[in-house]
C-alpha cells in the first residue's frame, strides 16, 4: 500500500487549498512555537526535521501537505488537548505528529535531521521560516 493514499473521489483542489492554509499556519507560527517549547516536548526535534522535508523541493506534495497538517495541528493552541495543561499538554501533538512523520519517514533525510539539531543548538531566527534550502 502506498504511503498517505488519497481517496480517487477526493477533489485535489480542497486537497491543494488545505495544504495552503496549513503552509500559512506554521508559517506564521512554527518558529514561535518551537522556541516557547524547545526543552519541554520531547519530539521538538523531530518536528523540526518535518518541517525541513516539508519545506524541501524535492519532497513529494502529499508528504509535504501531510507534514504541514500535522505541524498546523502543533502550532494552532485550541486543539483536543489544550497545551497549557501540564503533563498531558502536548499528548495530542505528539500523538498527532507521531503519526504522521512515521507515514512519512522515509522521505525525512540525514540532512533534514542534521539541519534540525543544528537549529536546535542555536536560538532558530524568524527568518529560518523563510529559507526554503
Amino acid at each position: 500500500m502506498n504511503d498517505l493514499t488519497i481517496r480517487p473521489n477526493f477533489d485535489p483542489s480542497i486537497v491543494a487549498e488545505r495544504a495552503t492554509e496549513h503552509e500559512r499556519i506554521v508559517e506564521d507560527g512554527f518558529w514561535t512555537k518551537v522556541r516557547r517549547t524547545a526543552g519541554k516536548v520531547p519530539f521538538l526535534e523531530d518536528a523540526v526535521a518535518g518541517y525541513f522535508c516539508a519545506i524541501d523541493p524535492a519532497s513529494p506534495a502529499k508528504v509535504k501537505a501531510s507534514i504541514l497538517a500535522a505541524l498546523a495541528y502543533f502550532v494552532v493552541p485550541t486543539d483536543l488537548v489544550p497545551d497549557f495543561i501540564a503533563g498531558f499538554g502536548y499528548t495530542d501533538d505528539a500523538a498527532v505528529l507521531y503519526g504522521v512523520l512515521k507515514l512519512v519517514h522515509h522521505h525525512i533525510t540525514q540532512a533534514h535531521k542534521a539541519r534540525a539539531a543544528d537549529v536546535l543548538l542555536k536560538d532558530p531566527p524568524v527568518e529560518e521560516a523563510k529559507d526554503p534550502s
